[in-house]
């Protein structure tokens, strides 16, 4: 045997060697780490067994891997959550848009579950909830260590029947107990009407399976009733799901635009693209209202045409989530909503803790001190950071409780901007 044929085999044998290693290496850190996980789970079957043979009082064994299992989801993030079987089956009927309950937003700000917004035209809307207030009881019981998920379990209910919410606002001495009676809240995605000077004016509540049809059709009423610019209203809407925001950014921009995309753990990019499949309004001009409670959907939409120079943004800074749930049942019906995934703009921007920016700042000032106090992801407990570690506005805020439209400064500059727009249009067309 020749000594280039040795020195082939002996390369051969080394790097057998060398990847043999490698193999047991990357074994042994999968023992390690099976190991590593034996031993947490092996300290969480001691203190079960612990708790059955030594609590006060005699325990299910069901409760508690449930509330362990609670624990485990509050650790993560305000949006992650586990979900009984009946929970988790009342809030897939709410993406439909119809539920037995208060019709209210929560979050968790300072570990106190805080109203973030009553939903308009619902019970807690009417009952005089606003942003800001403190849930202290539901019910008489204690919100204390109360997760987001049982506090909207024990809100939710058959229609008629009433519910007491203790609360604290900012300025009261005490709290107070609020009454308000469950109704099944049927949100309206989509209202719409004719402003004057032949503006559209669409205002979306939430995002639901059916929103981009709905607004399709009030597209079309609009557009035969003479509209030629177009008003976009996404303030106080909370978001909801992923590809109804894909489908409503699709009916104002071309086909095979890039809206969004999601990244999760493992770094591949999932891209959600316009379809053109329904009735599309690329070139109206159009202006879209913002502000701090415009989240999740919303922000989505709001980011993609700005990205494209579709619309001008009025308002204020948006609310900030830029993470994305995802619905996971389990084999006895109940279910996960765990955060899988954080979502960029078109120009890859990352809007969680900071929102969009408007391109025209416009606030609604409290002119009397007394208006509600704004929150926002960066406020909620626990809340994901942005990966280039920044945070949306610091200042505190105080917005109005309500506002009459001859008093909205935000929609008149809307109409303002589309009134501007119209005659650059016509002086355009008699210089061309």
């Amino acid at each position: 045997m020749n000594s280039r044929k040795k020195a082939l085999i002996i390369s051969c044998a080394l790097v057998g060697v060398v990847l043999a290693a490698i193999a047991i290496g990357v074994v042994s850190t999968r023992i390690v780490n099976a190991q590593s996980s034996y031993e947490d789970l092996r300290t969480f079957v001691d203190v079960l067994n612990v708790i059955k043979k030594n609590y006060v009082d005699e325990v299910k064994t069901k409760d508690l891997v449930s509330g362990a299992i609670k624990g485990m989801l509050s650790s993560l993030d305000p949006h992650s959550g586990y979900m009984s079987p009946e929970a988790f089956k009342e809030f897939q009927v709410e993406t439909k848009g119809e539920f037995g309950g208060l019709g209210i937003q929560i979050g968790m700000k300072d570990n106190i579950l805080t109203v973030i917004a009553p939903i308009e035209d619902t019970p807690a809307y009417k009952a005089g909830l606003k942003a800001g207030d403190k849930i202290l009881k539901i019910a008489g019981e204690s919100t204390k260590n109360l997760s987001i998920q049982d506090a909207v379990s024990k809100m939710r209910g058959p229609k008629g029947k009433p519910v007491v919410l203790n609360i604290y606002r900012e300025g009261w001495t005490e709290p107070k107990d609020f009454t308000v009676i469950r109704d099944i809240i049927k949100i309206k995605s989509v209202k719409f009407k004719m402003l004057k000077d032949d503006i559209g004016y669409v205002k979306l509540t939430q995002f639901q399976e059916m929103t981009s049809e709905d607004l399709s059709k009030a597209l079309k009423d609009l557009k035969e009733k003479g509209m030629k610019s177009i008003i976009l209203d996404l303030r106080n809407d909370p978001g909801g799901l992923l590809n109804s925001a894909v489908d409503v950014s699709g009916q104002f921009l071309p086909a095979k635009k890039l809206v969004v995309y999601i990244k999760g753990r493992s770094g591949d990019k999932i891209e959600y693209y316009t379809e053109g499949d329904l009735p599309s309004y690329p070139d109206l001009p159009m202006v879209v209202l913002v502000n701090q409670g415009s989240a999740s959907a919303s922000e989505i939409v709001a980011g993609a045409l700005k990205d494209w120079n579709r619309a001008v943004i009025i308002g204020v800074q948006t609310f900030g989530k830029g993470s994305v749930q995802t619905l996971i049942p389990l084999s006895d019906g109940s279910g996960l909503r765990l955060t899988t995934a954080k979502y960029y703009t078109p120009n890859g921007i990352s809007i969680q803790n900071v929102g969009i920016t408007p391109d025209i700042i416009v606030k609604l000032e409290a002119k009397d001190g007394k208006g509600m106090s704004v929150i926002r992801e960066k406020d909620l407990e626990g809340h994901l950071q942005n990966e280039k570690n920044i945070e949306g506005p610091a200042d505190e805020e105080k917005v109005p409780i309500e506002v009459e439209e001859k008093d909205d400064v935000q929609l008149q500059k809307a109409i303002d901007a589309l009134k501007t727009w119209q005659v650059i249009e016509k002086i355009s067309k008699k210089a061309a």
